[in-house]
């Protein structure tokens, strides 16, 4: 699976902004039939949809359609192969660059007073969370290739809905299991229907989301973010550095 990200976290954004001169370049014919077909089944459950030629094929449904949509997806469409399924919050978080990887331990938790608007991703959003999947249609007639949607759907945020649920995806596609699990372990969005919610990484009395934006991550502030890594200085640097300190002691003496 993806790893999840609340980072922008735009997980499911980043591969096609790589490639910023395919949004201009030319249409994309196959994608864009694709869409006319699935939007005919749709119907009013296709609430955005957006191309980006030659790489991936975006659709934002309603809630109330999660379910449904990847059940047309799978059996009408041929989109019979799940890829993964994850989750985004939106939300510029509220620490400021207390949060960044690059922040110092012992910066103190504190929160900004303006921490931006939410910006959603490709096919848009109305909210601050958004589920998504990718599914792939792997013996689509285009020679040699595989076609993959991604479909999103917007969940309430938590002040409305304690714990906004989705219809489970399990009875269509199975490998979403464990998915689900740590989207609601890590995220707080339930799924109705699905048997056994338990938590996967965390002890099972650990209160909170930590892949929610609001939720401060204090290890961040008690020691380096694990991705710093220290540098050791350069031969020349550490002979400089003794020179340093020897003239400093010598200096402490004369005085």
């Amino acid at each position: 699976m993806i790893p999840l990200s609340s980072a922008d976290t735009a997980t499911e954004d980043t591969s096609a902004e790589d490639a910023p001169a395919e949004e201009s370049g030319p249409s994309d014919e196959m994608r864009e039939a694709l869409l006319a077909e699935i939007a005919g089944l749709l119907g009013d459950s296709l609430v955005e949809s957006h191309i980006v030629p030659g790489k991936q094929l975006y659709l934002r449904v309603t809630p109330e359609s999660w379910k449904e949509t990847h059940r047309v997806l799978r059996d009408e469409m041929g989109f019979k192969f799940f890829e993964f399924l994850s989750a985004i919050d939106w939300m510029p978080s509220p620490f400021g660059k207390s949060e960044d990887a690059s922040a110092d331990a012992g910066i103190p938790v504190t929160k900004v007073e303006d921490p931006g608007e939410i910006e959603q991703g490709f096919a848009g959003g109305e909210t601050r969370f958004q589920v998504f999947t990718r599914v792939v249609d792997i013996s689509h007639d285009t020679p040699g290739k595989s076609v993959g949607v991604i479909v999103k759907v917007d969940v309430p945020d938590p002040h409305e809905d304690p714990e906004p649920v989705l219809e489970t995806l399990l009875s269509i596609y199975p490998g979403t299991n464990w998915h689900e699990r740590e989207i609601h372990e890590m995220f707080g969005i339930g799924f109705t229907g699905h048997p056994y919610l338990e938590k996967l990484y965390l002890p099972t009395d650990f209160e909170g989301n930590p892949l929610r934006k609001d939720f401060p991550l204090l290890a961040r502030h008690v020691k380096p973010w694990p991705g710093i890594v220290d540098v050791e200085p350069m031969p020349d640097d550490a002979d400089e550095s003794d020179d340093d300190s020897g003239a400093a002691a010598e200096g402490g003496d004369d005085a």
